[in-house]
């Protein structure tokens, strides 16, 4: 076990691992027995993909089974609704809900529907955000008190921007390594996925306003102090993690990880306005950054280093299905996956069509995955949540 007390010996022994040390960290302990699940962002197509992989892992009796759920952007919009409809899931003896389309499926497909951020981009000024629009059509006024107690654990990953750092919401608390701690916070669940999903520069910041006395004495190790405290700038989780593996990876033995994001594609002519630019630059910066965690995350699952090694598996809206060895794989053709991994990444309206396209394929790629690394004995699915639509 070694203690990590300097940048050097974290920046060192931490160079192969998919997220990074902090001075509060030890390097080296075992990851506990539990399993993680990992939402990726990736607006709307990561929702609807994430609501397809949730469709198979009910339907394997794994929901019950996770320790943790840990979301960035579009997976903390599924996430989010997941959570608050927990205590409603009817679980039966051998872990499946039954009601998980009425309470998960058709409340988030109600939301894709709809057209959320050209609304708060135009009207921002009039008081219409991201977090009014989650907060109407979706959440209500649930706040994280609303979440489930026992687990899993929910955690709506957003990214610091004065510290720099990971801000994380969950129920028993939110917090910045740097700026502190804020116990049992009755933040609006709305606002959390709104800052989780705060994809720069149209939809970011969301601005938290704190009191001094709201933080924890001496949870923070830096910033512990005004403005940071009173003032609180948030983006999208994703420009800090864009797999929501910072806290899952670091304390569980077994990952599952969903990933609606993909690598950014090539431009032949990008555009040279200031906004496109923007854009295609930020998206670089996030292709890039998850393109390394990816690598280090499946190199955690050959490793043989007890510190490193995870169990688990991980698939993509970008995976190509016939890479994994499970029998009974779905239909999914490559050309037509590939389409749906290029889908838009907006918070705009998606036809029914495309909503069904994209569940399927998270369902079935969640599918093969499971089955192929984690649970190989599982019964073979039953075919496409939505049949007439398949994946294109």
């Amino acid at each position: 076990m070694v203690s990590v007390d300097t940048n050097s010996k974290r920046i060192a022994v931490g160079a192969t691992h998919p997220v990074g040390w902090i001075p509060r960290d030890v390097v080296g302990a075992p990851p506990s027995p539990g399993i993680a699940l990992c939402l990726s962002g990736g607006g709307y197509r990561a929702t609807l993909f994430h609501l397809g992989a949730l469709w198979r892992l009910n339907e394997l009796g794994y929901l019950p089974r996770l320790d943790k759920i840990s979301s960035v952007s579009g997976g903390s919009i599924t996430a989010g609704q997941l959570g608050l409809a927990w205590p409603r899931l009817g679980f039966d003896s051998s872990g499946v809900a039954q009601n998980f389309q009425d309470q998960v499926v058709q409340p988030v497909r109600a939301l894709t529907g709809r057209t959320v951020d050209v609304w708060a981009v135009f009207f921002g000024w009039l008081g219409f955000d991201v977090a009014s629009a989650l907060r109407r059509h979706l959440y209500g006024p649930a706040t994280l008190q609303d979440l489930p107690d026992k687990p899993p654990e929910f955690v709506f990953n957003a990214s610091n921007v004065q510290s720099g750092a990971l801000w994380r919401f969950l129920k028993i608390y939110t917090w910045d390594w740097r700026v502190g701690r804020i116990d049992r916070p009755r933040t609006p669940l709305a606002v959390a996925v709104a800052a989780s999903a705060a994809f720069p520069p149209v939809l970011s910041p969301v601005i938290l306003q704190f009191r001094d006395q709201d933080f924890v004495p001496g949870t923070g190790a830096d910033l512990q102090r005004s403005p940071f405290t009173r003032r609180v700038v948030l983006t999208d989780g994703g420009v800090y993690d864009n797999l929501g593996l910072e806290t899952a990876w670091k304390q569980y033995a077994t990952i599952l990880v969903s990933d609606g994001s993909r690598k950014a594609p090539p431009e032949e002519r990008p555009s040279l306005d200031w906004l496109s630019h923007t854009n295609r630059i930020v998206g670089l910066i996030h292709s890039q950054v998850s393109s390394v965690r990816k690598r280090q995350l499946i190199a955690s699952f050959e490793s043989t280093e007890p510190e490193s090694h995870r169990e688990g598996t991980y698939w993509g809206i970008g995976s190509d299905i016939s890479r994994y060895a499970a029998p009974g794989r779905l239909p999914c053709p490559e050309p037509a996956t590939s389409r749906l991994a290029g889908t838009r990444t907006r918070l705009n309206r998606f036809n029914d069509v495309l909503q069904e396209r994209l569940i399927n394929w998270g369902y079935a790629i969640c599918d093969a995955a499971m089955r192929t690394h984690v649970e190989k004995e599982a019964p073979l699915p039953r075919g496409f949540p939505y049949p007439a639509s398949a994946v294109g």
